[in-house]
């Protein structure tokens, strides 16, 4: 794939498409929301509508990041504040399959409203191959594939969705987005699932529960910059464990750290990260998140595992 090529080709065809009609994208700010919305922008310019869903799931100051990233660009989205409705829908849902249904279906009622307000036709989706494979293959079911999930958004919502990136793979991905003048930190920053936190919690997803992991997740983040893994964060566990604490019994939480490497996100390695770094890791999370008590790394590839963990 030659990057410009296929910029100045979907955005042909994304003229085509929408013609005289309006567009929305529901921008996550992730790498695959990201490029799709500026394809779309460069495109239809101020026939499209950006909207950023804050439910609430996200990293640590990831909606003003996004929205500051894409002010540099000259593009203006709209921050929609949703926390109730998400963790409503998700309260008492502890089953994977539950977690991701009650996710996608409150992000479409928060979404489909979004639509009826902007009276768009079209939907921008960041849709890649990987979704599409893994979520025909029966891995998992991806909250971007409406198809097989059962919802057919032109009936249900009044649109047609647009994938300008559904043959690409990650990688490629990135290429259009450095193509198209993203920031490096956005066209390189690591993969985040489109349920967000949500798949990071094994049980029921609180907001007491979400703080928790958005902390850890910082910290690994932060502390394994330095090696550039395709991905790196971590998962908030059901069961608990006992610690010692100022020379006491402490009954706490117990988080896993993933991170892997991987070129498309088919398959994954286990990143090889440096006993000081994962011992840095550890000590930081339970001094830090005064409620953890036990930190483990995980080195399953994928293969039999997948990468999140649900």
């Amino acid at each position: 794939m030659e990057a410009k090529k296929f910029i100045e080709r979907e955005v042909e065809e994304i003229k085509k498409t929408v013609g005289s009609g309006r567009a929305i994208s529901a921008l996550s700010g992730g790498v695959d929301s990201a490029v799709a919305t500026i394809l779309a922008h460069k495109a239809l310019g101020p026939q499209l509508k950006i909207v950023f869903i804050d439910h609430g799931l996200m990293r640590e100051n990831e909606p003003q990041e996004v929205k500051v990233a894409f002010q540099r660009l000259g593009i203006e989205l709209e921050i929609v504040d949703a926390h109730n409705e998400f963790f409503q829908a998700l309260r008492g849902k502890v089953d994977p399959e539950e977690k991701r249904k009650a996710f996608r279906y409150a992000f479409y009622k928060v979404f489909g409203r979004e639509v009826l307000k902007s009276k768009a036709q079209f939907l921008i989706q960041g849709t890649i191959a990987a979704d599409i494979i893994e979520t025909k293959g029966g891995i998992k079911t991806q909250h971007n594939i409406l198809e097989q999930i059962g919802i057919d958004p032109e009936k249900g919502f009044g649109f047609k969705v647009i994938e300008p990136l559904k043959e690409l793979f990650k990688h490629e991905v990135r290429e259009v987005g450095k193509a198209l003048g993203l920031p490096e930190h956005m066209y390189k920053r690591m993969p985040f699932p489109g349920p967000a936190l949500a798949t990071r919690i094994i049980g029921e997803v609180t907001p007491e529960r979400v703080a928790l992991v958005r902390k850890a997740t910082k910290i690994v983040e932060e502390e394994v910059a330095a090696f550039q893994p395709f991905q790196a964060f971590a998962v908030l566990m059901n069961d608990m464990g006992t610690g010692v604490v100022e020379g006491k019994r402490k009954f706490g939480h117990i988080i896993i750290v993933r991170s892997v490497e991987s070129q498309d996100a088919m398959t994954a390695q286990p990143t090889p990260l440096p006993w000081d770094v994962l011992t840095k890791i550890a000590r930081r999370i339970t001094e830090e998140i005064p409620a953890v008590v036990r930190v483990a790394y995980e080195i399953t590839s994928k293969p039999p595992a997948t990468i999140e963990y649900i």
